[in-house]
Order: C-alpha cells, then structure tokens, then sequence
C-alpha cells in the first residue's frame, strides 16, 4: 500500500501499475490482483486508508492543542509535508486533477477526504469565526481547502517549497487562513 501510494503521489492514478508495483515490491502482479482484483479496487482502499490516516491526524490536532493557530499550521505542515517527501501531492489532490478518469469506487473515497478537510475547517472556522453562519463556514472552508491544495500544486510544479511556503503566509496575513 505505501509504494502504491507513493506511485500515485508522484505520478497520479493513472500513473499506477500494477507491473510497476509488483516489481518495486518484489512480487508476482497476480499477488496484488488477489487483494485488489482491479486498479479501482486498489485506488478505492488507498483513497480510504489515506482519508482514515487524515482524519486520525486532524482529530489528534485538536486533541492536543486548544491553540488555534497550532491547529492550522499543523494542518497547512501536514501539505506541506508531502513536498518535501520527494516533491509528492496529496493523494487524493492528485486523483482529483484526473477525477473524470477515476471508477465510481475511487471517485467516492476522494469525495470523502474532500468533505473531511471542509467539515474539519468548518469546526475551526466555528471557533475562530463564530459570526459565521453554517453555509458561510462551509463555504470558506472549501475555499481554505482549495487554496491550501492549490498551494501544494503550483509549489510542486515549480518544484521550489518556497512557493509553497511564501503563498501560505499570504494567505495567512490576507486573512483567509485563520
């Protein structure tokens, strides 16, 4: 699961091989079919193990801490994080970018981690900006989601972290980050 992972951080869903997998793991492909008898069953478990391990890390957030400002960092780090791990995406911001070629089974897993990030953004939003009606916190914190995601994208395409770095305190001094 963890090279099938970073396959698809690196190079997309489409980018995932079962050959190439098999090979970087030292086994026969028809290993892999047997837990995983197409690419979307694959894809679908590595979207879900991803959104199970994000939503462990941004629960054990605000477990932690009661301080606003360690909850967004540690969130923004967590994206950041990846490119500094070989230049990767997030997982499931890559199979985003090639949403319309995903299986319905992959398609679903994203949409999951997606709505995680918003309705863990809209909690925050609730606590730094209790002014905010519902649909007003759900709507920025799709757009902190967005933003954060098209951060990372554009950092990597540039494959320089300083972008990334840079557009996050821009972001923060603009007010859009908490």
């Amino acid at each position: 699961m963890q090279v099938a992972r970073t396959m698809v951080q690196t190079r997309g869903y489409n980018g995932l091989s079962f050959r190439e997998l098999a090979k970087e793991v030292g086994i026969k492909s028809a290993s892999i079919h047997y837990h995983f008898p197409t690419k979307g069953d694959l894809g679908a478990a590595l979207a879900k193990r991803y959104t199970e391990d994000g939503q462990e890390y941004l629960e054990g957030l605000r477990t932690r801490s009661d301080d606003l400002r360690v909850w967004m960092k540690g969130y923004t780090d967590i994206f950041r994080l990846a490119l500094v791990n070989d230049n990767r995406m997030c997982l499931c911001g890559i199979m985003s970018a090639e949403f319309d070629d995903l299986p319905p089974e992959v398609r679903t897993e994203v949409e999951a981690f997606n709505s995680l990030n918003v309705r863990w953004l809209s909690e925050v939003l609730s606590v730094c900006r209790p002014q905010l009606n519902q649909e007003e916190r759900q709507q920025q914190a799709l757009a902190i989601y967005a933003a954060v995601e098209g951060a990372q994208l554009i950092a990597r395409g540039r494959d320089d972290i300083s972008v990334f770095d840079q557009t996050i305190e821009t972001y923060r001094s603009m007010g859009l980050l908490p």
